[in-house]
């Protein structure tokens, strides 16, 4: 569950971490090279094993701003969030209520190198406004991330003939954005002026090619013919 502090003098949340199973037996220490090696100053320097390398590895750790309308839906899905990290990533994980961050380390459990990477993604991923169900396949398939661009870098526009612009993206009910997201097989967020596309790369561009059309007038018509054939094309080489 999500915790708040209740005193001022309570800071930070202590971090989410896995712990080790009593059951499993314990790693035996690595007996030391007898081999040395002398540096350049005439010191002695023992050559390193490549577990005794990564061992001696710094942790990596990510700080993730938490925008003020993200941080209530951040608290509600919260063991959603971290779980995952936690359980499967074997990242640290704690949230700080103050600063609004989300901070992420790795342990000495993290096997995988991308682990902390990927979990920053899935984190900003949610803060974008993904829900969790989508955000999550970012640790699960490598080849995913977000793009976001805003629709003033598109076409400069303002009061009026911007909301008509988001409006074409969307569309009635929604309908032209989950056309673009089912032909594309991406998920797509639009936030005010600002578009989130999470997918893979290849999808993500035809995705946004279609929206870039839609925003500088292009009937959503012309934008599903081609994205029938757009989808085709997709579909056939999986």
């Amino acid at each position: 569950t999500f915790l708040l502090p209740n005193s001022d003098h309570f800071f930070f949340l202590t971090f989410h971490s896995i712990s080790m199973d009593s059951s499993q037996p314990q790693e035996q220490p690595q007996e030391q090279p007898t081999e040395q090696q002398v540096g350049p100053e005439g010191a002695i320097f023992p050559p390193l094993s490549k577990d005794l390398s990564a061992a001696s590895a710094s942790k990596e750790y990510r700080k993730i701003r938490v925008p003020p309308n993200r941080f209530t839906p951040l608290k509600k899905v919260w063991k959603d969030i971290y779980q995952p990290l936690v359980e499967h990533m074997k990242l640290q994980v704690r949230m700080n209520p103050r600063k609004m961050i989300v901070e992420i380390r790795t342990s000495k459990f993290t096997k995988d190198p991308s682990a902390i990477q990927k979990g920053a993604d899935f984190v900003q991923a949610f803060l974008c406004g993904f829900d969790v169900s989508d955000a999550i396949a970012i640790l699960r398939v490598d080849d995913l991330y977000v793009d976001s661009f805003e629709i003033r870098d598109v076409k400069t526009l303002h009061g009026d003939h911007l909301s008509r612009a988001i409006g074409r993206v969307a569309g009635k009910d929604g309908k032209t954005k989950f056309a673009i997201e089912n032909a594309t097989r991406t998920r797509i967020v639009v936030a005010d002026s600002k578009i989130h596309i999470l997918g893979t790369f290849t999808n993500i561009k035809v995705a946004r090619d279609s929206l870039v059309s839609l925003i500088l007038g292009s009937p959503a018509s012309k934008v599903y013919s081609k994205l029938r054939s757009v989808s085709s094309r997709i579909a056939s080489r999986r």
